[in-house]
């Protein structure tokens, strides 16, 4: 049995990037901890949108059976505009507490200021030397923003493929509960892209559906 910690800037983001990767992980036993890093803000959107959120929150966290859910609760959009040793202290209290052996996460190079910001943030919170129990840190790659990354900067080229056919279908019904952020194809984030996108990560690992990650760190 493994600790797993998906760090997500948005919710959505840990469905869209490795959400079959996660039910896999809890069908083998392992213990996945969710931790969400912005949430919506006041100022911007009304108390029943914030309320309706969190319902699906709680939602997805039931529909997967997470062993905890974590909330930083910085405001959506604008983490470029928080103190990057604040952001750096939350995420190492909270791993921290939880002790993982893997993580996961968003890619650096997302259009997404806010993944761009958890990455970097991350990758100062988990420096082996403060935290030796971590062994593995995967990138995923979340449709509407990696998809769209500058093509100046280096693109997602994944070296680990993860097979999620026994839990596509899984996933798909998990994303129906975000239902303000899908959309009809061709929007990216739509069921048809999305089997596109696992058919196709599938065909790379010979697969009939497959997640892809790039391989940050691992520790043996």
């Amino acid at each position: 049995m493994s600790t797993i910690l998906v760090i997500a800037p948005h919710p959505d983001d840990e469905t869209l990037g490795c959400g079959g990767t996660l039910l896999r992980h809890i069908s083998e036993g392992d213990n996945v901890h969710w931790l969400i890093v912005t949430s919506m803000d006041s100022s911007i959107f009304t108390s029943e949108q914030m309320s309706f959120r969190e319902k699906e929150i709680k939602q997805v966290n039931e529909m997967y059976g997470f062993t905890s859910v974590t909330q930083l609760g910085y405001p959506a959009s604008c983490l470029d505009q928080v103190p990057t040793n604040d952001i750096v202290q939350k995420l190492s209290d909270a791993i921290k507490k939880i002790n993982p052996h893997t993580i996961y996460t968003v890619f650096r190079n997302d259009a997404h200021s806010d993944h761009q910001v958890v990455f970097d943030s991350l990758m100062s919170a988990t420096k082996s030397f403060r935290n030796p129990e971590i062994k593995k840190i995967m990138s995923f790659e979340t449709l509407s923003e990696t998809d769209f990354s500058n093509p100046l900067k280096n693109g997602f080229r994944p070296n680990i493929f993860i097979n999620i056919e026994d839990f596509l279908q899984r996933k798909l019904e998990i994303l129906s509960v975000f239902d303000s952020e899908m959309g009809d194809f061709p929007f990216p984030r739509s069921p048809e892209a999305i089997k596109s996108l696992a058919a196709i990560r599938g065909v790379q690992a010979s697969s009939k559906a497959a997640e892809a990650f790039i391989l940050i760190k691992e520790i043996k």
